[in-house]
């Protein structure tokens, strides 16, 4: 799928919204990329975009990536040292699964918000928000 079409059919507002009420639950940050390059392995490249979003720097490591390359059909999911040490591989492997099938059925903005639905609660339950809490990453949308 070309990145102009698969952007065009995101309402990008309720994303963010979605992104911004995750985090109000929580101290950890989410973040959606959506590549314009073809990738043969997206973990990769969504492993070394975390990196480069300065997504490591959060106080309590506590940041998730949904990586989408539209023009492969892939998407990762990357969380950091302190998320991944919480949740372990299962709860990785549910998540995709879920947003892999919701995005198959067409349906890009509902995909997203109900996987930053889940990480956010994820984040919550384990990463609470702090009352000195600020927002660390920008929720906006990165394309």
């Amino acid at each position: 799928m070309q990145v102009k079409e698969f952007i065009s059919q995101l309402d990008e507002a309720r994303i963010v919204a979605a992104i911004a009420a995750a985090e109000q639950r929580t101290s950890g940050e989410i973040r959606v990329y959506i590549s314009h390059h073809a990738h043969a392995d997206a973990l990769a490249f969504a492993q070394k975009r975390f990196q480069q979003l300065g997504m490591t720097q959060t106080r309590q490591r506590n940041a998730v990536l949904l990586y989408l390359a539209p023009r492969t059909r892939q998407f990762a999911i990357v969380g950091d040292s302190g998320v991944h040490a919480t949740c372990g591989d299962a709860f990785w492997q549910d998540v995709s699964a879920k947003l892999g099938a919701a995005l198959k059925q067409g349906d890009y903005t509902a995909a997203l918000i109900q996987a930053v639905q889940q990480v956010g609660e994820l984040l919550a339950a384990h990463f609470p928000y702090l009352a000195d809490d600020v927002n660390e990453l920008p929720n906006a949308i990165i394309h």
